[in-house]
């Protein structure tokens, strides 16, 4: 099994369409995908970075970080997304730690994400990694099933 994880642009194909997926799967848990501006450009080194993940040459995953603050010391992380078929193999694991390191590398000390309960998995494996629960922020901020959390870099 040879895994890789390689910095890609957003708005590459292949990363479209691991987007259009985790929008699909966002649907199926909360009846919408996920409407937080983004735009692509916020995803580009050095204030972001995206990266797909590749499992024996077949992408099966994503995940970014974007600048959070005018300060650049703060990223948050965004589309973070394995597909069906390849969970439980440790894949977001990977990604995380992929985005964690570049944004560390980039000057950032704090990284923050914003998730909610319809993704228990994911708030399990944050928590596994050292995330801890802080105040709502974001987009979602105000809906009841938001969990935001934060980590030191």
């Amino acid at each position: 099994m040879q895994i890789e994880i390689k910095p890609t642009r957003y708005g590459a194909s292949v990363a479209q369409r691991l987007i259009g997926e985790l929008m699909e799967d966002l649907t199926e848990r909360y009846g919408g995908p996920d409407a937080t501006p983004v735009r692509a450009a916020e995803f580009d080194p050095p204030n972001g970075g995206f990266f797909v993940a590749y499992l024996d040459g077949e992408a099966i995953g994503c995940g970014a970080w974007r600048g959070h603050d005018d300060a650049g010391e703060v990223a948050e992380v965004k589309r973070i997304f394995v597909s069906q078929q390849s969970r439980g193999r440790g894949m977001a694991s990977r990604i995380m730690t992929a985005i964690e390191d570049d944004a560390r590398a980039h000057g950032r000390n704090r990284i923050i994400l914003e998730t909610g309960t319809g993704q228990p998995e994911a708030i399990a494996m944050y928590e596994s990694l050292g995330y801890e629960r802080i105040e709502p922020f974001g987009y979602y901020r105000n809906e009841p099933g938001v969990r935001c959390f934060a980590k030191k870099l």
